[in-house]
């Protein structure tokens, strides 16, 4: 199987993330994904949520990596910060502290790992699964039909200071 990365480097400035976004678009179309296909707009909110807590809590550069390969697409966002990312509970009108709650509801599997001095999280989408489930989801809200999300398992390995987060399959009903 042959893997395509493209990378870029994302300087300390919050202001970076836009230009992220932009490249990633770029990036998702020359990739054969469409700006108006669902998986596009994932992806674009998952990119932003990583990069903007790279940049916002570490108040280092980072580095955007999207791997393009088998049955779906990768995305890494490695910095120098060797702090372990943590969710933090939002309340009401707060701007932050959702994050990762984001990126736990929307990635098929997600996790980080120490990388040198620093770490990489990273998050993976299904191209088919993760179209299928959005029609079900769009064809379930038109039809005022309930939907159920299983909840995510945690799992760590702290020998290898991997940690990872798979989501279980949505069930609708």
């Amino acid at each position: 199987m042959q893997v395509l990365q493209v990378q870029l480097e994302v300087g300390a400035d919050p202001a970076e993330v836009g230009r992220a976004r932009r490249w990633a678009r770029s990036r998702l179309a020359g990739s054969g994904i469409g700006d108006d296909e669902p998986l596009a707009e994932t992806l674009i909110l998952l990119i932003s949520e990583l990069v903007t807590n790279a940049v916002v809590h570490t108040g280092c550069p980072a580095v955007l990596r999207m791997l393009f390969g088998g049955p779906g697409v990768r995305v890494e966002v490695a910095d120098a910060s060797d702090r372990a990312p943590a969710r933090r509970q939002a309340c009401g009108e707060d701007t932050g502290g959702r994050g990762l709650e984001l990126v736990d509801g929307l990635a098929d599997r997600w996790g980080w790992q120490r990388e040198g001095a620093g770490k990489r999280i990273w998050c993976e989408i299904d191209r088919g699964r993760k179209a299928e489930s959005d029609a079900a989801t769009s064809a379930a809200a038109a039809s005022g039909a309930a939907t159920s999300v299983a909840p995510a398992e945690t799992a760590s390995c702290r020998q290898s200071e991997v940690h990872t987060s798979v989501r279980e399959p949505r069930v609708y009903l």
